[in-house]
């Protein structure tokens, strides 16, 4: 079932816009995940869609038809919500059942849809019990199973996994994902948490202060962002942002830490007389997003290479996190975080010691130090407007 959302906007009446006149589809079972911090309006373009918000302004389309006013019992569309709205009379198999029954569903497919989301939840030995006998956790789960044994036209889902341990919520995501490719369903999925995004979504949709900023697939949200907002809100740990100015050496685009009198030679490369222009003149102040596995982490002095020290080695198991520090005289981050790189975990790196920073020629943007919008992005070995 396709999904347009058209100049939709939620403003209350103490004024505050919690959804600033957003556009969008959604095709036909995808999985689209609305991306974005708390208070964004992600919850609340999710309640309209399910009807239990009424948009202030704009039409709300399933299927083609507008049904941005009617009633969500007639929207055939099914919400988890973030607390659990369990009946607390009722076991774990009447919650589960009971939509079903109240649409005349037959016993045997009732029973049949219920073991096989109960076995994907794990909730099989928790069917005869009721909501006050359970943990969060599972109580989660059991709100999680309700909605996806209905099969509707589209699930709507409020980060369904918040209050799932890891190791848990990490298999939920799978089986999740594994559920949506058999059965097809729209589903928008909203979550903070951009890690679930980024598995699950066949596109993703970053919010931030009732606006809809940007939507692609994971990969191009990851590598080609917007704006620094987005830049920042995906990918851990999170990107870079350097102070650099630019220059055109021939038809090379040069570009240089704040502080530092040459430039980064690894990244002198190709860029077109339009995206220079669009840069601004040489010297312009632009802030340069480089994502931690796009850094090198060198041992011994390297023409191409600037020095700097390392504050910290984070083990993360197949990897590390080395947090660095530039010199004294090179204004090291815009946004006054350290400066972090992705190494293998082979590479051997101690606290304290002398480094080198080469920049590899991948996964690079630049922004406008003002407005924060992406300019350029190094796309193969080319800089290519935005």
């Amino acid at each position: 079932m396709t999904l347009r959302l058209q100049n939709v906007q939620k403003v209350y009446p103490s004024g505050f816009i919690a959804v600033n006149g957003i556009n969008l589809d959604v095709e036909h079972g995808e999985f689209f995940t609305l991306l974005g911090p708390s208070g964004c309006g992600k919850t609340t373009t999710l309640r309209m869609i399910a009807g239990l918000e009424t948009p202030s302004a704009g039409k709300i389309f399933i299927g083609g038809r507008d049904f941005t006013d009617t009633h969500p019992r007639k929207r055939d569309v099914a919400m988890v919500f973030q607390s659990y709205a369990l009946y607390p009379h009722m076991t774990v198999r009447g919650n589960l059942g009971l939509n079903l029954e109240i649409k005349g569903v037959s016993r045997a497919e009732i029973e049949e849809r219920l073991q096989n989301v109960a076995r994907m939840l794990d909730i099989t030995l928790l069917l005869d019990n009721k909501p006050g006998e359970l943990s969060g956790g599972q109580r989660q789960r059991v709100a999680l199973g309700r909605a996806l044994i209905r099969r509707p036209n589209i699930f709507l889902m409020d980060e369904p996994l918040s209050n799932l341990d890891l190791k848990l919520r990490e298999r939920t995501r799978t089986e999740l994902k594994k559920l949506h490719e058999t059965l097809r369903v729209t589903t928008i999925y909203v979550t903070h948490d951009q890690a679930e995004a980024l598995v699950l979504s066949n596109r993703i949709g970053v919010m931030n202060a009732g606006n809809l900023i940007q939507v692609g697939t994971p990969q191009e949200i990851y590598d080609r962002p917007r704006n620094v907002f987005v830049a920042k809100f995906i990918g851990t740990p999170s990107v870079n942002l350097l102070n650099v100015s630019v220059q055109n050496l021939a038809g090379l685009l040069a570009i240089r830490l704040t502080g530092s009198e040459k430039p980064l030679g690894s990244i002198l490369l190709p860029v077109a007389d339009d995206v220079f222009h669009r840069l601004g003149p040489a010297g312009t102040q632009l802030i340069l997003g480089v994502r931690p596995e796009a850094i090198a982490v060198l041992t011994e002095a390297h023409a191409e290479a600037v020095p700097a020290e390392i504050e910290l080695v984070e083990p993360m198991g197949y990897v590390n996190n080395i947090v660095l520090r530039f010199g004294k005289d090179v204004q090291t981050t815009a946004d006054g975080e350290p400066l972090i790189a992705v190494v293998t975990s082979s590479e051997s790196h101690e606290r304290g010691e002398k480094a080198w920073i080469r920049l590899r020629p991948e996964r690079l943007v630049l922004f406008d130090r003002t407005s924060e919008r992406a300019l350029a992005i190094l796309a193969g070995e080319r800089w290519e407007g935005v």
